[in-house]
């Protein structure tokens, strides 16, 4: 796999910082809330991905915790394909703009 230029970032101080603010504020994971479970979280993961965009990288609005399951599944799903995949405890799709929704 190609070496990303900006994975540098995520060995600042800055990034440390704002990832452990991000798992103490919010410590469980919000993919398995929506599905009715409760999991602890251990990723500070960019909702939107920065690509190298620094101002989105250390953006606090732009993250949220995940356990290592849904980020190597759900997350990695969402991005490669568009949607969320899921669906809620309430039966509904997690993914905000399935047609189901609309």
């Amino acid at each position: 796999m190609k070496e990303r230029p900006w994975r540098r970032l995520y060995n600042t101080k800055a990034w440390y910082r704002l990832r452990a603010a991000q798992l103490r504020d919010e410590p469980l994971c919000r993919l398995c809330q929506q599905m009715g479970r409760v999991t602890a979280a251990g990723i500070a993961d960019h909702i939107i991905p920065h690509k190298g965009d620094e101002a989105l990288f250390y953006d606090p609005g732009n993250l949220q915790s995940l356990c290592k399951h849904c980020h190597d599944s759900a997350k990695q799903g969402q991005e490669k394909t568009g949607r969320l995949p899921g669906c809620g405890e309430d039966g509904w799709p997690l993914d905000p703009g399935h047609h189901w929704r609309t």
